[in-house]
């Protein structure tokens, strides 16, 4: 990656905040994947963990089978993500053996060569790993609303009183994350 970034250009730019927004990237995939273990952790069938009453609302084995399946798409998905950001950083500081050192006023920061367009398309991909990672994270805390309060089907206030902000603002919160990675991309 210590070639410079298409066009032909000598052009140099900071390496710093890279490395900063793929630490931020890895340390929310973190975060995330600890949720997921605990997730996991948890036994869905335990009739205990249920708050269900009416024997016609308990959620099946097949609720029971996906969220499993979800968590585990959600943590592959995250792991897939923090790979790929710590390859590019592990990259960048290996470009940074031939960078310049400068020095502005009390501010120390380098200057490297590094590829823009191998940079973009690895924060492409690791952005998209991580929303995969959301959206089975999102599903899987569907069922386990479900799991707990009731099936979807059975149309109990609580599950839906559950379900429905997690449908809204987790898509809404990532299609922002979204608009800002595309926005970040074509910078």
């Amino acid at each position: 990656m210590d070639v410079d970034g298409g066009g032909g250009s000598s052009s140099r730019f900071s390496t710093t905040i890279h490395i900063t927004a793929l630490d931020g990237i890895v340390n929310v995939n973190s975060l995330f994947t600890l949720a997921v273990f605990i997730g996991l952790a948890w036994q869905p069938t335990d009739p205990s963990n249920s708050l269900v009453t009416d024997p016609n609302c308990v959620a099946g084995q097949n609720i029971a089978e996906n969220l499993i399946c979800f968590h585990v798409y959600s943590f592959s998905s995250f792991l897939f993500s923090s790979l790929v950001a710590l390859s590019l950083k592990q990259a960048i500081r290996i470009a940074k053996t031939s960078c310049d050192t400068r020095r502005l006023s009390i501010f120390t920061f380098d200057l490297c060569h590094v590829n823009r367009n191998a940079l973009r398309v690895g924060y492409l991909i690791s952005a998209a790993g991580s929303v995969c990672g959301c959206g089975f994270l999102m599903m899987a805390l569907v069922n386990v609303a479900q799991i707990k309060l009731g099936t979807l089907a059975c149309g109990s206030s609580h599950t839906y009183g559950a379900v429905v902000p997690l449908l809204i603002f987790v898509p809404l919160g990532l299609l922002i994350y979204v608009f800002f990675v595309l926005f970040a991309f074509s910078r």
